[in-house]
């Protein structure tokens, strides 16, 4: 069961007239669909409203929403009481640079992430969420509203987004079910999400994920299966062909593999990790080791390091992990 929605969030909405909606940087579906939808609520609530994103808006899904989104909060902006919500993160330093230019104000944060160490005036965080979409959903109809067809469209495309769409729901997660059907009611289109999250690629795009599965290499008796994409990959393929989730997608089918991992080098200093997991492998706890965070099942970070060295202290990582539960 999904927390309820606390007093404290209602009477913060009630007590401001204002509000930065603040997402974190290098959004996706799930943070700029829980944003936009958000925004819209408060709006019709009477709200005035002032979206933020540090970006970089380098997934094709959602980059048809950059322009509706600033890159930098207001010092001034309305006049009745300002407050600021933030979505999908659990603390300022998620949310780039969007931090340094954040004017002192009471904070909120709606998160469905077990790490991060929330420290705002009013705290949503519920770890059993499948997506932030289903908090703000959950948020709404607390006041006894529905979505709009736009909102309900948003919602499902942050949902799923976080679920694969609804490949990683697991046993009993009826309640998902029951509020994606009230999604579809209030006229989200699944047909159209779909299309979405998964057309409009390049052909750049197709020929870099060749190039990533052929780097594969297989560690513990094939059970992790590691890629990497170097700086020369990004400067030849470009950023907009970031395509994770078709990339796990085919590992994750590989006889025998229980965990993914795929490391894209930054810059020459630092790298990103995605981790992902089939059911039995925590990679929250993996990623949190070293300042990352995420859910069991899918989880990132940020570390510096070069390519080699970054692989060899994750891969170590894992270690122990396949222990606890009995592959070694």
């Amino acid at each position: 069961m999904l927390k309820a929605v606390p007093q404290s969030l209602l009477d913060y909405i009630d007590d401001h007239g204002s509000f930065h909606i603040i997402g974190h940087k290098e959004p996706d579906g799930d943070c700029v669909g829980s944003q936009l939808a958000l925004g819209s609520w408060l709006r019709r609530q009477g709200k005035r409203v002032n979206l933020c994103s540090a970006g970089p808006f380098t997934r094709t899904e959602i980059m048809p929403f950059e322009h509706r989104f600033s890159s930098v909060v207001p010092q001034e902006f309305g006049s009745e009481r300002v407050g600021a919500i933030i979505l999908d993160c659990s603390s300022l330093h998620r949310i780039g640079s969007l931090a340094d230019s954040l004017p002192k104000m009471p904070l909120a944060f709606i998160d469905h992430h077990a790490s991060g160490e929330a420290k705002g005036d009013v705290l949503y965080i519920d770890d059993t969420a499948p997506s932030v979409t289903l908090l703000v959903l959950a948020l709404i109809e607390a006041r006894g509203d529905k979505p709009t067809r736009e909102e309900a469209d948003l919602l499902f495309f942050g949902l799923s987004t976080d679920t694969g769409f609804f490949r990683h729901l697991a046993d009993g997660s009826t309640e998902t079910w029951e509020a994606a059907g009230r999604l579809v009611k209030a006229g989200a289109s699944p047909k159209k999400i779909f299309s979405m999250m998964n057309g409009g690629k390049s052909l750049l795009s197709r020929k870099l994920m060749g190039e990533i599965l052929s780097r594969v290499e297989p560690h513990f008796d094939g059970r992790l299966l590691v890629s990497h994409v170097t700086l020369d990959d990004q400067r030849r393929f470009g950023l907009a062909s970031r395509d994770s989730d078709m990339l796990y997608q085919l590992l994750l089918t590989v006889s025998g593999c229980e965990s993914a991992m795929i490391i894209r080098q930054e810059n020459e200093t630092e790298c990103t990790v995605g981790l992902r997991s089939l059911e039995r492998v925590d990679v929250g706890s993996i990623a949190s080791r070293f300042g990352g965070g995420g859910h069991r099942l899918a989880a990132g970070l940020l570390i510096r390091g070069s390519m080699e060295e970054v692989r060899t202290l994750l891969v170590g990582a894992f270690e122990p992990a396949f222990k606890d539960v009995g592959f070694m």
